[in-house]
């Protein structure tokens, strides 16, 4: 009896360091999936970062033609009105 319980120790072992190794894969895998995870967040937020500063150089450049824009019509009517008085 004493040879079966040695035995079942021994399983009990075996099953418990399996299950750890499991579990210490899946810990490992997760850290690696975290770090991953955590790289592309920061492409993205320069991405983001890049995006936000593309817009508004367009949204100044946008500002600055329709300036410039009515400029131009503004000194057409000018020389429009000059000329029919």
């Amino acid at each position: 009896m004493g040879s079966c319980i040695h035995y079942m120790h021994t399983a009990n072992i075996i099953m418990n360091d399996e299950r750890f190794n499991t579990l210490d894969q899946k810990i490992d895998a997760l850290i690696e999936l975290c770090a991953a995870m955590k790289r592309e967040n920061q492409v993205l937020r320069a991405k983001e970062h890049n995006w936000l500063s593309e817009r508004q150089q367009l949204l100044d450049n946008n500002k600055l033609a329709k300036t410039r824009l009515e400029s131009v019509l503004h000194r057409l009517k000018s020389i429009e009105q000059a000329q029919s008085v």
